[in-house]
């Protein structure tokens, strides 16, 4: 914050010289230069449409930039997560980007998404191999409260292949050992939890699904 303010200080004293030193007639005249340079980083896929947008805001000035614009725009690009705009005078913008991690791959209506950590749908082409596929059509929602949970749990998320969603608002996890965990509705952080407490045990090295849908109860399956 003080060094934003700093920033503003020197740009206001910059204009104060400027205009103080001009008589009205120079002022009428005075032009200020357009924006030469958009530098953007941290956006590692080249979208060539999203630059040409950008490029658009290079037919003003830093002084007449409409802030809420580039904001508008840079919210339509699915593949971000956060900004920073920093205005560099006299005429170069700076967006410093982080972009939205991918968690997940889905089909929707006959395309292929990744779902991104920002609740948002990011188009795909092929399948991540590091990314579980989800069957089924949840709620982006419903799918990110099901990785918090997983965050919170001993699963490390990298093991799973693929996550079973049912219209019933359960969800089965199949891991790369070939293990399938059926979760409940409720109580999915107890039951996970049970779940790798099993796993971790050798009697249970050969198991092929665990079910912890019933209430109290396990019932495992080779």
């Amino acid at each position: 914050m003080p060094q934003q303010i700093s920033k503003k200080i020197l740009v206001y004293f910059f204009l104060f010289i400027i205009f103080g030193s001009l008589n009205n007639k120079n002022l009428a005249q005075l032009k200020f230069p357009n924006i030469e340079k958009i530098k953007i980083e941290g956006l590692a896929i080249e979208n060539k449409e999203f630059q040409k947008s950008l490029d658009l805001f290079k037919m003003g000035t830093l002084f007449h930039l409409d802030k809420l614009k580039v904001i508008e725009l840079l919210n339509s690009n699915n593949l971000i997560e956060e900004y920073v705009i920093s205005k560099r005078y006299p005429s170069s913008l700076e967006i410093k980007i982080t972009e939205t991690k991918l968690l997940a791959h889905l089909s929707k209506r006959g395309k292929s998404f990744y779902i991104g950590s920002n609740g948002k749908l990011i188009e795909a082409e092929g399948k991540l191999k590091n990314l579980p596929y989800i069957f089924g059509d949840p709620s982006i929602d419903k799918f990110l409260s099901l990785k918090r949970i997983i965050d919170n749990s001993r699963l490390d998320y990298k093991v799973i292949e693929n996550l079973f969603f049912f219209p019933s608002g359960r969800w089965d996890i199949e891991i790369s050992s070939g293990v399938l965990i059926k979760l409940p509705i409720e109580n999915i952080e107890k039951s996970l939890e049970l779940s790798l407490n099993l796993l971790n045990e050798k009697q249970f090295d050969n198991i092929k699904s665990i079910d912890v849908r019933p209430q109290n109860q396990v019932i495992t399956y080779e």
